[in-house]
């Protein structure tokens, strides 16, 4: 029996997951040799480099998708995203950023019912509220966010990815792009106005050191390149709710990654927490229902 596409867009999520969640690591360490807006002018550069190459492998045309939607969704999920929570990581710890950026599924809801007219359903909702509270235990805002500029920028990011990520789904609910297509046009819309803002940001040269190579290469070819084609693969396939709260396992893969490779152990709230999203991300699971075709329910 052929699993359904929402089905196979959640595994797809468990590999995304693994790629993007260690990345918040390898986003920190890398400051140590580059600016924050020249690295992500860079691996944005290369990440479009390697899409385009891939659409090249599949033959696929080259024409790009509608411009007006796809500089909103540039600019918002690429050049804004890219900016806000690499320029947060200047100050911020690794995790605590990755999980004000990953307020991103609540912005999403508001968004896509804004956008989309897509109203989450009562389990939906259900799974919102607990991975809200979930967040806040892992956050513990009650110990403070840390720099607060930091953290402003970070959760501006989460919203920026949001908002990229729902007129994303327009597109292809339209069916005006398809996947890889719009997630290469769309990095290369964000990667020239990444180089610009490095450009006018006029930071230090970048340190050419082996660490700097291989931090750049697993973001061109994994957490610019392919993993943005899963991530699109996913918006398209599940709904906004869905997508969204799915994505939360990202950050609490990052404290767990930071954890073993940082030594920065969860603390019983932040425990609490993980358990609540799991418990969230259970009930989103188990609301994910083919339709009649095999679509994913709404």
């Amino acid at each position: 029996m052929r699993a359904s596409p929402g089905r196979d867009a959640l595994l797809v999520l468990v590999l995304l997951s693994l790629i993007w969640s260690y990345n918040w690591i390898v986003m920190k360490q890398v400051l140590q040799w580059s600016g924050p807006f020249t690295f992500a002018a860079w691996r944005s550069v290369l990440g479009a480099v390697v899409l385009f190459l891939l659409l090249l492998a599949r033959r696929a045309p080259l024409r790009p998708p509608p411009w007006a939607p796809l500089l909103l969704i540039g600019a918002a999920q690429t050049l804004a995203f890219q900016a806000l929570v690499q320029w947060a990581l200047v100050d911020g710890g690794a995790g605590k950023t990755a999980l004000l950026a990953y307020t991103m599924p609540f912005w999403v809801v508001g968004v896509a019912w804004l956008v989309l007219r897509e109203r989450p359903s009562r389990a939906q909702s259900v799974a919102v509220a607990i991975a809200f509270a979930g967040l806040l235990l892992v956050l513990e805002p009650w110990e403070g966010l840390g720099v607060l500029g930091s953290s402003l920028l970070a959760i501006g990011g989460g919203l920026c990815w949001a908002i990229g990520t729902v007129l994303s789904k327009r597109m292809f609910q339209r069916g005006t792009a398809t996947v890889l297509s719009l997630s290469a046009w769309q990095m290369a819309v964000g990667a020239i106005g990444l180089v610009v803002v490095a450009w006018l940001a006029d930071e230090p040269p970048v340190q050419w050191t082996g660490g700097f190579v291989a931090a750049l290469a697993y973001n061109a070819v994994l957490a610019s390149g392919l993993a943005w084609v899963m991530w699109s693969y996913i918006v398209d396939k599940l709904p906004m709710t869905v997508s969204g709260l799915s994505s939360l396992v990202i950050p609490i893969l990052g404290v767990m990654f930071a954890w073993a490779v940082l030594g920065e152990a969860p603390s019983a709230a932040e425990w609490a927490g993980i358990a609540l999203v799991g418990v969230a991300l259970g009930v989103v699971a188990i609301a994910v229902k083919p339709k009649p075709g095999g679509s994913p329910a709404g």
